[in-house]
């Protein structure tokens, strides 16, 4: 039998989706199904001072309307309020819990109807009048009000001096602006009502366990009374990793009125969830004339929402990439009058490595050193900030496999002088660089006589693989054909799993779907050598492997269904808790090398992404075929962030003027040209058994600057403030 793991397997869950047979959060059925419509808030900041449902309760078909004066109790504490991935400080946001408005298009009321069209109309005749206070909603006006966060990256030396001494000093500010999650499926979910006060919940979410835990504390409920499932989850990346509001609605009608409630929220209403915060990244750079750093300074100005802390690491990345003896790093945030923001795909590092790539391009122009160059010249094979090794750092070959592969060697480093008839022909690069996470997770197999096997966990897929690498894992270590591998994800009584996030699922899935298979394969061996006349009786039992359907050592086998019919059994069931022993002698990391052309219109400014090769060194990869795939869509998104994606506001009213997809941008097929995407060979014996990193965060971190740096080199003019647009490049 062949070996699945490090093949390209198509994916296992495909034929369900291509054909609709999956079903996402918003289409389970359930009797007397109830909708419910989102009523929101319409300025940024005050208290609600009259909200008359009257109007609303006397359209036909509408069963009630939840307020914070009329709906089930909600808990009083903050903690019940935090679920696994909140902000260690601050207060989160509760639905319909007071009359106080803390952002525009905050949730205020739930119209529950008979059908959702009759609940959307219903919405509209709800009247409410505001106490509006003083707000803002501008970083860049309120940049004087940052208060530095602490972060776990700490300077070294004396940067400050350093740079004034350099010989060579780059320092600018780069601007990132807050990006909303767009995912295919609109954020949804179906409460089903089971009777006796408990809860069926389908909900759209990285993390089932996660709200589960959630929905228990905040409303009172035993661990026994709510289950939640998602099975499906078309795109997330970070904005489900918290339980959002319309799960917490969708319960509260339930439990009202005892009967199932769905709440689908509208493309509008999901800009008042989640969301890339808006940074202004500051990056100094010192170098001696031959281009070896003697400073590196970055600080990140960061908005969060008034009540929450949210911050994650944008500054600490040249520390583990560039050889510098002095760094400053600093994180600072603005309260203003949002949501929280959250995760969105490489939380920091999409940011961060943007400014601190485009800042080493630009010194690279100012030495009259080739970009890679410089790179090889301050290249780190240590994390500076804890002065650790790496269990294992390719990205000297993704350096030069990506450059081949690209032509750089090609390329004429003077701006503007690559063309292509009317059309500026500009080459860019950068590095991208991400952890290598690991988390505990749980597994259950159940392997049956006639050969199949049911993998069992609570984790999520999110689309990024992890029924088809479960089912690949499990069937190499249980010597099964993968169509005899069936896989359950994403319900809340399955065994335990963190959420599904920061590039961590594959490996530690991985793991723990082989601690079980060793569980069931030291049982098989065991009643292997005792059955009568077994061929296998003196086969030392570290020697006996599952292969093809047997029981195998030593020359000798015996089929897995003669084991188990032998022994009487119909069933074999092992669950295994994986957990990382935590090593604090090596850092961990991913790394890749993207180069990016671009073609601009010299009249019209308008710019293409025609070719990006990114080479990517993330240890043994467990799908080739889903492993590019999940590299490709990190590509498109960082095509996204440097020339397309920005949420607008209008700081007068403090409300989104761009909330849909007609006018927030993203890349459409015809923006999506090339790519190419190289797996470096990356052998590591000290991360993990199986040598796994994770995929799904490296794929977009240094493609933004890759772009942004093929822009200048195409124009000669450049861009820090993104997304890079016609006028910017025109003005």
């Amino acid at each position: 039998m062949n070996a699945y793991v490090g093949t390209p397997t198509s994916r296992v869950d495909g034929r369900a989706k291509v054909t609709g047979a999956a079903k996402y959060a918003g289409e389970f059925a359930a009797d007397y199904l109830l909708h419910g419509f989102v009523v929101a808030a319409t300025i940024p900041r005050g208290r609600i001072t009259r909200l008359d449902t009257s109007d609303a309760l006397k359209v036909k078909g509408v069963v009630d309307v939840l307020t914070h004066a009329h709906r089930p109790p909600l808990a009083d504490k903050d903690e019940a309020w935090k679920d696994e991935v909140a902000p260690e400080k601050g207060t989160p946001f509760r639905p319909l819990y007071d009359d106080s408005i803390k952002f525009n298009g905050q949730p205020i009321a739930l119209v529950v109807a008979e059908d959702w069209e009759t609940a959307k109309f219903a919405a509209t005749r709800v009247r409410v009048e505001y106490d509006q206070e003083a707000f803002a909603t501008d970083l860049e006006s309120e940049r004087g009000r940052a208060a530095k966060v602490d972060q776990p990256h700490k300077s070294r030396g004396d940067a400050a001096g350093a740079l004034t001494r350099a010989a060579i000093h780059h320092e600018a500010d780069y601007v990132i602006p807050s990006e909303h999650h767009n995912p295919m499926e609109l954020y949804a979910t179906t409460a089903v009502w089971d009777g006796n006060g408990k809860l069926t919940v389908y909900d759209k979410t990285q993390g089932v366990q996660n709200v589960q835990k959630f929905l228990c504390s905040v409303l009172g409920k035993k661990p026994d009374d709510i289950r939640v499932l998602s099975p499906y989850v078309g795109g997330a990346f970070g904005s489900g990793l918290r339980p959002q509001h319309q799960v917490v609605l969708a319960t509260l009608g339930a439990l009202a009125l005892k009967r199932s409630v769905r709440v689908v929220l509208t493309r509008q209403q999901m800009y008042s969830l989640g969301y890339r915060p808006m940074t202004i990244e500051h990056v100094a750079l010192g170098a001696k004339p031959d281009g070896t750093l003697d400073a590196v300074t970055h600080e990140a100005i960061a908005v969060t929402s008034r009540f929450e802390d949210f911050a994650r690491n944008d500054t600490g990345w040249g520390e583990q990439l560039y050889k510098s003896p002095n760094s400053r790093l600093s994180h600072k945030l603005v309260h203003l009058d949002l949501a929280t923001p959250c995760d969105m795909r490489a939380p920091g590092a999409a940011s961060g490595v943007c400014a601190l790539e485009c800042a080493m391009d630009e010194l690279a122009v100012a030495l009259k050193l080739d970009p890679i160059e410089l790179r090889l010249k301050c290249y780190s094979d240590r994390d500076q900030s804890e002065d650790l090794p790496y269990t294992s750092k390719q990205l000297r070959q993704c350096y030069a496999k990506g450059a081949e592969a690209f032509g750089w060697n090609r390329r004429n480093p003077a701006p503007r002088s690559m063309r292509d008839g009317k059309e500026l022909v500009g080459w860019g690069m950068a590095t991208g660089v991400w952890e290598a996470l690991q988390m505990p997770v749980a597994v259950r197999i159940v392997l049956t006589a006639n050969g199949h096997a049911e993998v069992s966990c609570a984790a999520s897929d999110i689309g990024t693989g992890t029924y088809t690498i479960v089912a690949q894992v499990a069937a190499d270590a249980l010597g099964l054909p993968i169509e005899n591998i069936s896989v359950r994800l994403a319900d809340s009584t399955l065994p335990q799993a963190p959420v599904e996030g920061g590039s961590w699922m594959a490996a530690s899935s991985a793991h723990a779907v082989l601690g079980a298979a060793e569980d069931i394969r030291q049982e098989l061996a065991r009643l292997a050598k005792a059955m009568p006349g077994s061929p296998l009786a003196d086969v030392d039992a570290a020697n006996v492997t599952l292969i093809d359907g047997m029981v195998a050592g030593n020359g000798a086998a015996v089929s897995i269904a003669d084991v188990m019919r032998q022994s009487k059994l119909e069933r074999i069931e092992k669950q295994k808790l994986n957990q990382f022993v935590e090593d604090k002698s090596h850092a961990r990391n991913t790394h890749s090398a993207v180069f990016a052309e671009v073609k601009v219109d010299e009249e019209l400014g308008v710019i293409r992404v025609t070719r990006v090769v990114s080479a990517v060194a993330a240890g043994r990869i467990l799908n080739t075929k889903t492993g590019r795939s999940q590299i490709m869509g990190g590509v498109v998104w960082g095509i996204g962030m440097a020339l397309h994606e920005e949420t607008v506001m209008d700081h007068r009213f403090g409300r989104i003027m761009n909330a849909n997809i007609a006018e927030y941008h993203i890349p459409v097929n015809a923006d999506v040209h090339d790519i190419d995407v190289i797996f470096v060979d990356e052998p590591d014996d000290q991360i993990n058994r199986l040598g796994v990193k994770g995929l799904g965060e490296i794929g977009i971190v240094g493609v933004p600057a890759a772009i942004a740096n093929a822009v200048y080199h195409a124009t000669g003019k450049r861009i820090r403030r993104f997304p890079i647009t016609l006028d910017k490049l025109l003005g």
